[in-house]
Formats: structure tokens, C-alpha cells, sequence
């Protein structure tokens, strides 16, 4: 790679948020002891509230968003981490705070890094990405509350979308009998051949929730937050667990303690951006080990970079499916 590269920086102007593809040099970077030659990143929901400034995910201007990358370390002043090595970022302010993946050069520190497992590529790591790692702390954090495939059902919201579609993946491989829930009837194949075993409508969990519901599922992972989870949680088996880890529906959450106290459901907050490089490592071990390369491909689509900011309005509006990879190299 030549010392100039290509990066999309997005800036502000007063209440105008605006991004253009730029050329930038070494010096340009942030501080960090590992420079990587980024091959590829990743569009989640929350590169796409970055990028069209719907939310202010971006916390200091100018910035080159994306939330993850993955590539070759070219320089390091880690001896854990060497030229050569393949590596990747997902969270730890990226995007945010720290110049991110939308750039084909990166400079972060060595703190941050996940060497990515020998099963996956650069490309399938972000094929993966934070949605997916994420799906993958939700599982880990229902195995941890005690549900396991032969106790009962789990429901998935917002199927269809990239952490949803992991999910999906992840517990019917792992044995669990999965409800996909989708406001996309048009993705019940798809959905059915992730491993869905039953594909519900969005509209059956957006009425008004009640205190308690007939019991449908003993698990679940949520990725819309609101009244979706309410209804989750009012329908959840007794000694259940609902993984919380996403917020597209809103924040409020209109529910009462009834299912907490008269059946000992646990609502299970997943944070990923800054959980403990220990925890990664498990969660990217297992997504080494139990996530199917054949369910990965099928929910993966590949983006130049000047395709980023059209995409992430098309995600927002719900049009998009899956895992989007952005293709830096």
C-alpha cells in the first residue's frame, strides 16, 4: 500500500453533518501503537445512524466511521502482535471517538486487537462483525442463565437484520427449536433457511403489553428494544432469560415487574463495544466453532466503500437484510 490511502471522513458544519472520499497519509492518523492495512469493514445499524447523523453516534468531527476493520498489521510496538498478522477491531470507540474501518489504514492501540480465528477470512470476520459478535455475547449470556436447547424455544426479533440473522444461525445450529420474528414477510425462506422454525410477524409482539402472556418461549435475543421487548419478556417461561442488546424500536421499556418476581425471568443487557478481551476471545471461539460457513454466506452481501452511505439509509429504512461487508482493498 502507498503512504496515501482512501478514507471517508465525515465532518459538521453548525446542525449540517456532510462526508466525502478523501486521501489521506500517515500523519493524518490517530494515536495507536499497531498501524493495520484494513481490507474490509462492516455497515451495522449504528455505522448507519453514524453516517446519516440520525443519532449522535459520532462524538468529535472530523472522523472516518465504522465501528469495525479487519486487515494486516504493518507496523506494531507490541511484541503480542506482529507484522503479517491478521487482525481485527469491533467497538472500543472506533467510529466514535477514534478514527474507524471506513479507511484503508488504521491506527489503534494494541489493546483493541482480536487476532481473527484460522476458520475465517478478513472478509468473514466482518461478514461477522459487531452484530454478529454481539449475537454471539447474547447466546453465551442465555447458556450462562441456564437455557439450553432441550428446555424449551427461543424467539429472535428483528430476524432479518444482521445481528438477528446471526442469531438465527447460531441457536438453531446449536439445537435450539428458534421463532423468527420479522416485520419483512417476504424473508420467511430466508429466515427458514438460516434454521428458523417458525416465522412469527412483527405486529404479533408490537400490541400493548400485558403485565404477563401465555408462555412461548423459555429464551430470547432482542435487538429492538421497547414495546417488542416487553412482550418478550411477558411471554417468557418461568426461569427464562431475554438477552436485551438492541434499541431500533426505541428506548423505553413499558413493562412491570410481574414477570421478574412471579416467574423469575432474567433480563440480560448485552454490552459489546467495551466488554473484556477474555469474553471477546470466547465469543470469537465460538463463532469459530459453531457458527456455519454455508448460513454466513447466504446472509452476506459485499459494498465498495462509495456504496456506504446509501446502503446505511436503505438499512434505516428497514430494506436491507443480513450482513453488509465494506470492501476496502
Amino acid at each position: 500500500m502507498s503512504d496515501r490511502f482512501k478514507a471517508l471522513l465525515v465532518t459538521r458544519d453548525r446542525e449540517r453533518q456532510s462526508d466525502r472520499t478523501v486521501a489521506l497519509g500517515p500523519a493524518d492518523l490517530m494515536e495507536g501503537n499497531v498501524t493495520i492495512a484494513v481490507s474490509h469493514s462492516t455497515l451495522n445499524y449504528k455505522d448507519a445512524l453514524a453516517l446519516t447523523g440520525r443519532s449522535p453516534v459520532v462524538r468529535r468531527f472530523p472522523m472516518i466511521p465504522g465501528i469495525d476493520l479487519a486487515g494486516i498489521v504493518e507496523t506494531s510496538g507490541d511484541a503480542a502482535f506482529a507484522p503479517g498478522d491478521r487482525v481485527m477491531v469491533n467497538g472500543f470507540g472506533v467510529g466514535e471517538t477514534h478514527y474507524g474501518g471506513y479507511s484503508q489504514r488504521a491506527r489503534v492501540k494494541s489493546d483493541w486487537l482480536v487476532k481473527i480465528p484460522e476458520a475465517f477470512s478478513c472478509a468473514e470476520a466482518m461478514a461477522i462483525g459487531t452484530a454478529g459478535y454481539t449475537a454471539m455475547l447474547a447466546v453465551l449470556a442465555l447458556e450462562d442463565a441456564g437455557v439450553s436447547p432441550h428446555k424449551g424455544a427461543v424467539a429472535v426479533t428483528g430476524a432479518s437484520g444482521g445481528l438477528g440473522s446471526v442469531a438465527v444461525a447460531l441457536l438453531s445450529g446449536l439445537g435450539y427449536r428458534v421463532i423468527a420474528s420479522t416485520g419483512r414477510p417476504e424473508e420467511q425462506g430466508y429466515l427458514t433457511d438460516l434454521g428458523a422454525s417458525e416465522v412469527i410477524a412483527r405486529g404479533e409482539l408490537a400490541s400493548e403489553p400485558r403485565p404477563l402472556a401465555k408462555e412461548r418461549w423459555l429464551g430470547a435475543v432482542d435487538s429492538v428494544g421497547a414495546t417488542t421487548l416487553a412482550n418478550l419478556i411477558a411471554a417468557t417461561h418461568y426461569g427464562g432469560a431475554v438477552a436485551a442488546c438492541g434499541l431500533t424500536g426505541g428506548l423505553a421499556l413499558p413493562t412491570s415487574v410481574a414477570p421478574f418476581i412471579l416467574r423469575g425471568v432474567s433480563l440480560l443487557g448485552i454490552e459489546s463495544v467495551y466488554m473484556n478481551m477474555g469474553r471477546r476471545r470466547q465469543a470469537w471461539a465460538r463463532l469459530a466453532r459453531d457458527l456455519e460457513g454455508r448460513k454466513l454466506a447466504a446472509m452476506t452481501r459485499t459494498i465498495d466503500l462509495e456504496g456506504v452511505c446509501t446502503n446505511a439509509e436503505e438499512m434505516l429504512a428497514g430494506r436491507t437484510r443480513g450482513r453488509l461487508v465494506v470492501r476496502l482493498s
